[in-house]
């Protein structure tokens, strides 16, 4: 009889983590499968510097292969799970079917971008969970930019210089941070808009910006953004979303070309597809990550209803801090399973939170200690620098050189619209018209 296979669908932070714990406590002994639709990892937190053209996106991915040596590979979008069989079925990029056979599973395919039936936006929302997605908004805002430079109508001007992001959580409102550094960079290389200020729009329905979090980082972040011009309109969203702006639900319209949605993420339709039970799109686990009925099948990260021990009868928020712990438990589960080390519950204690606002500004609570201003941007870059799994000096070398210089403000067309729909389970992939 071979060796035992334990395969691992996702190699976001909690699939990640789960196979780089398995690969030390195997040693060998088992074979570790990890399947995913590209060869990185990919540290999202620092996406938005991407977009914001701070950051080489080769800089916030992790080359699977280097990080994970011993772990087979196999690239491919999971498309199903066959619980009696023990076996997932893939697509792998060129069109090829296959199935995976396992003895222990752990499910970790994470989340994909959150759509609400708002009229228009599914066509002319840009969405922001992967590379390509970024990539394509930093071009995007440029062209507007370059667009608006060529246009003599001051209202088409207008329009092309309004930047809208609706979802003031913590992606929504780091990229519209970026945005905002990115454009008055390279407005400063267009003379013939420097009598035109541009308009930058953040929107929500919650109260405040970064709603559910402590609310000094919230009030930090809401004030940084304000005194840079950006309009922080709570209580206020979209309505619907067309190719020349967005009506809100206030009634106002906004003429704009630039509608970025960053109202939050949903489990990946995986988790649904495979009949076990769930709990509000994620899949339901009990303490120690196994699915009820299967204690072969483990789920972690955003795709699991993970119990919160801090908040009873309520699943673990979709956090990183959260994926990141639950990988490497889900690993050590599993190893425990085959009589290595001991099956633990999962537990949690609150690092706190990092914000990144541009510039020299951020908003941090490590500890719950308030920070705010230089003091919370160091913190916000070492705590990044030291959670990211490689590319550690590069990154560091490419803020240096921004902070000394201007962003790049060339679009390179790698990505064009049609490549990064809103509506769709695998973000993370450039898609060619079929």
């Amino acid at each position: 009889m071979g060796r035992a296979r334990i395969v691992i669908v996702g190699a976001g932070f909690a699939g990640f983590h789960a196979a780089r714990t398995l690969l030390r406590k195997a040693r060998g002994a088992a074979e570790v499968a990890l399947l995913n639709p590209t060869d990185y990892f990919l540290y999202l937190p620092l996406l938005p510097e991407v977009a914001g053209g701070v950051l080489d996106p080769r800089r916030v991915t992790v080359p699977l292969a280097d990080t994970l040596p011993g772990v087979r590979l196999v690239l491919g979008q999971a498309d199903g799970v066959d619980v009696d069989a023990r076996t997932v079925s893939w697509t792998g990029p060129e069109g090829n079917r296959g199935t995976l056979g396992y003895h222990r599973l752990v499910l970790a395919a994470g989340s994909v971008n959150k759509l609400l039936p708002i009229p228009g936006v599914a066509d002319h929302a840009h969405g922001f969970r992967g590379i390509p997605e970024a990539l394509h908004l930093r071009d995007h805002v440029i062209r507007q930019i370059e667009l608006a430079d060529a246009a003599d109508d001051p209202a088409e001007r207008a329009a092309r210089l309004t930047f809208v992001v609706v979802g003031a959580g913590y992606t929504g409102t780091e990229v519209v941070a970026q945005i905002q550094l990115l454009t008055h960079d390279v407005l400063a290389r267009h003379p013939r808009l420097a009598d035109v200020h541009p308009r930058w729009l953040l929107l929500d329905t919650a109260k405040q910006v970064l709603p559910g979090m402590d609310e000094r980082l919230s009030t930090t972040a809401g004030r940084v953004l304000r005194e840079r011009g950006v309009e922080v309109d709570m209580g206020t969203s979209v309505s619907e979303a067309t190719a020349t702006g967005v009506k809100l639900t206030d009634g106002r319209f906004v003429a704009s070309r630039t509608l970025v949605w960053c109202v939050g993420v949903r489990p990946d339709p995986l988790a649904q597809s495979t009949g076990l039970p769930m709990d509000k799109g994620r899949l339901q686990v009990d303490e120690y990550l196994a699915v009820p009925g299967h204690p072969e099948i483990l789920a972690c990260g955003d795709a699991a209803a993970v119990p919160d021990p801090a908040n009873p009868g309520q699943p673990t928020p979709m956090t990183a801090q959260h994926a990141v712990r639950q990988g490497k438990l889900a690993g050590n589960n599993i190893a425990a399973s085959y009589g290595v080390g001991r099956r633990r519950p999962y537990r949690h204690r609150d690092l706190g939170f990092v914000v990144d606002l541009g510039g020299w500004q951020a908003a941090a609570n490590p500890l719950h200690v308030p920070l705010s201003g230089l003091p919370a941007r160091v913190v916000t870059r070492g705590y990044h620098l030291t959670a990211l799994p490689a590319n550690r000096f590069r990154t560091a070398a490419d803020w240096l050189f921004t902070a000394a210089g201007a962003r790049p403000a060339v679009q390179l067309g790698l990505v064009p619209g049609p490549a990064v729909p809103l509506d769709t389970d695998a973000p993370e992939l450039v898609h060619r018209p079929r």
